[in-house]
């Protein structure tokens, strides 16, 4: 056992020796063109991870000769609630060696690819507390060392494997995406994260990097935990994916500052039915209104926490935990409906179209702090959504 855990270190320490020593590079002049149409940044640049894009794409990169690099030592800031997602990404003989820096359940994880030798390793404190921690990677003779905030450390020794290899050609770095196929990773995970980094300091080189957009979306100097909807987009789920069982109910829980959202928070619609329930707020009138079927009830918007639970013969709405505040809708006219929305769609955040397409209107603006159905967490990320989202923060 011992023998065999010498050898997966061995390995992984290989891997990191080279990789985590030429992957953090610099970012050079903000602002400026490079002839290609495409906008070019620099390391102390702050970049929202989140922005529109394909999930995987990077939304910056850049290309370096290995005889420029003179720096064994990078780092740079990451401020983020979200546990998830692509940090950045190095490779040299285009693609084929590859490191990737990303979360994991809020704590670093790094994957290798060298001479097709592949390993994953996790460590290092939660990094998803919305706080800026500054992250440091450095080549010291025979560790390679991660270091988070100037204290807490992440070493791996390389012993006799630290044997020099002449590098040559070009490096390539991405930030917020991959350059290779995800397929390749040992570890799958989301991608897309709603975070910033910025101070960035790699190498002490001064290269460009090319952004993919036009223009690069700021970053709110204060956050706080939650999902916030610019009055833009929607998130979409199946209900398929929550278990529904008639006999038990189907609860959803909304936490937030009501008086401060305008538009629709939820809509649900049974597939070949008219849209059967939305939850509202009107920042005008001061009121949620919550409408199933041709009924509607309506409240004052003061409250910061609503329950809402289907039953077979009962819609419930509670605020803040007081019976006192409970509204109730009988859906006789609807008998059966939690059996037909097992197969339907679940809206946050806007009204959903007619159709099967994701189409839909009088988006919410607003901040929901926390989402629940069936009891559990809802993650924003595993829905279809519209990129204007922001999943895991609000400004604050």
């Amino acid at each position: 056992m011992h023998r065999r855990m010498a050898i997966f270190w061995k390995a992984m320490a290989d891997g990191l020796l080279l990789t985590l020593s030429i992957t953090l590079l610099g970012w050079g002049v903000e602002g400026q063109g490079n002839g290609r149409g495409k906008k070019e940044v620099s390391g102390g640049a702050t970049v929202y991870l989140g922005q529109d894009r394909d999930i995987w794409r990077p939304l910056i990169h850049t290309t370096v000769n290995f005889s420029e690099i003179r720096s064994i030592k990078s780092s740079f800031q990451l401020r983020t609630f979200d546990p998830e997602g692509v940090i950045f990404y190095g490779d040299t003989k285009n693609g084929e060696d590859w490191f990737v820096l990303s979360l994991k359940d809020g704590i670093p994880l790094m994957q290798i690819s060298k001479n097709g030798i592949l390993v994953s390793v996790a460590g290092g404190p939660q990094l998803n507390d919305g706080k800026w921690h500054t992250l440091e990677v450095s080549n010291q003779e025979q560790f390679v060392i991660l270091e988070v905030d100037g204290s807490n450390r992440l070493v791996v020794g390389t012993g006799m494997l630290s044997k020099q290899e002449v590098l040559s050609g070009e490096l390539r770095l991405a930030v917020g995406g991959i350059l290779i196929n995800k397929e390749k990773m040992i570890v799958q995970f989301e991608p897309q994260m709603d975070g910033c980094v910025r101070e960035g300091s790699w190498l002490n080189l001064t290269i460009p990097w090319e952004v993919e957009a036009e223009e690069l979306w700021p970053c709110y100097q204060h956050v706080q935990p939650g999902s916030y909807f610019p009055g833009t987009g929607f998130a979409i789920f199946n209900t398929s994916v929550f278990p529904i069982e008639a006999d038990h109910g189907f609860k959803t829980e909304l936490w937030g500052d009501f008086s401060k959202m305008h538009g629709t928070i939820l809509s649900i619609k049974a597939p070949g039915q008219e849209l059967m329930f939305t939850l509202v707020a009107n920042n005008n009138t001061q009121e949620v209104t919550l409408t199933f079927g041709g009924e509607k009830i309506s409240m004052r918007d003061t409250f910061k926490r609503l329950v809402i639970t289907f039953q077979t013969d009962l819609l419930q709405a509670l605020q803040d935990e007081d019976q006192s505040k409970t509204l109730s809708i009988s859906p006789l006219s609807h008998p059966g409906y939690l059996t037909t929305w097992r197969e339907g769609r679940l809206a946050v955040g806007g009204l959903l179209g007619e159709g099967e397409d994701v189409v839909g209107s009088e988006f919410l603006t607003g901040c929901l702090e926390k989402i629940q159905v069936q009891g559990r967490d809802l993650d924003l990320d595993l829905a279809v959504k519209q990129p204007s989202i922001s999943s895991h923060s609000c400004p604050a």
